[in-house]
């Protein structure tokens, strides 16, 4: 189930708040053998991520968790931290990784449990069976939540320059693979994500990166970002000289056309303008594909 919009934070007595974790959504299938961390690409993360594989012996029973795994610094999630586990896989370099840096898998949902599936189960009964499902320890919590003070929860979140909060309807279904205005997210900073198209050099070690979306299968023009981008994020690339889009905007002659395969985050201050102001490349993501990045409106 996906968040299917962005607002302002709000209070609402039919509504549940939690904080948004800055990490990688994951489904994790367990059972009394182990755990399968499956991203929304249903590719396998447990590799990238030893130290979670023990963490089904602190959960009863064979269940679907729905979750993020995060990596904390200072008691923060650290994004950075957390993208570059995903890119590794020297196993010597991850080991060493989840020493330094250890992840945490954050559960805040369960759609299946005690052998029948609970997607059409209300919210606050999948939370019920969740909390008593688990059993917290330093690699496996649980969400918590708070009733009717949204507003409060996100001047905390802000406070201490997290990214926002969530806003669920108590009542709200588990809709696989869908957007739901059942769940809203209020963040400090507006995101957004971008296919990359290509890549114009700026300077020695400077570079802005072109971004796209999908609209009706072709591929729209939709801005640059250069805020951190690295020569690391462009060398991911793969350059193939050909110009993707129909429609062009001047200023992009001296770009380096790739293959439209790595979807990024741009984070931006909101505007009322369809702009992105002040962009940040925030990083890659593993978890979604480029198909799935298209203009709704």
């Amino acid at each position: 189930m996906l968040i299917g919009r962005q607002e302002e934070a709000f209070d609402n007595p039919e509504w549940i708040y939690e904080l948004k974790m800055d990490g990688f959504r994951c489904l994790a299938y367990m059972d009394n053998t182990g755990v399968d961390f499956r991203n929304k690409r249903n590719m396998q993360m447990d590799s990238r991520f030893p130290e979670l594989s023990e963490i089904y012996r602190n959960v009863s029973g064979k269940c679907i968790l729905d979750g993020e795994i995060v990596v904390l610094k200072k008691g923060v999630p650290d994004f950075y931290a957390l993208q570059k586990r995903t890119l590794l896989t020297d196993r010597f370099k991850i080991e060493l990784e989840a020493a330094r840096f250890p992840a945490s898998f954050v559960a805040f949902d369960c759609i299946y449990a005690d052998e029948r599936e609970l997607v059409w189960e209300p919210l606050m009964q999948r939370k019920d069976v969740l909390q008593r499902l688990v059993t917290e320890n330093d690699r496996i919590a649980v969400s918590r939540y708070i009733e009717r003070q949204g507003i409060a929860l996100y001047q905390a979140a802000e406070q201490r320059e997290l990214e926002g909060i969530v806003a669920k309807r108590k009542d709200s279904a588990y809709l696989m693979g869908k957007r739901s205005r059942d769940w809203i997210k209020c963040k400090r900073m507006a995101d957004e994500d971008f296919i990359v198209a290509g890549y114009i050099r700026k300077g020695k070690h400077t570079y802005s990166l072109i971004l796209a979306k999908y609209r009706n299968g072709l591929l729209v023009y939709k801005g640059h970002v250069t805020s951190g981008v690295t020569s690391e994020a462009v060398s991911a690339l793969t350059a193939t000289g050909q110009n993707p889009f129909q429609l062009l905007p001047t200023g992009n002659q001296d770009a380096v056309w790739v293959m439209p395969d790595h979807v990024c985050t741009v984070e931006y201050m909101p505007n009322t303008r369809q702009a992105l102001r002040q962009p940040v490349f925030k990083g890659y993501r593993q978890d979604i594909c480029p198909d799935e990045v298209k203009i709704y409106k």
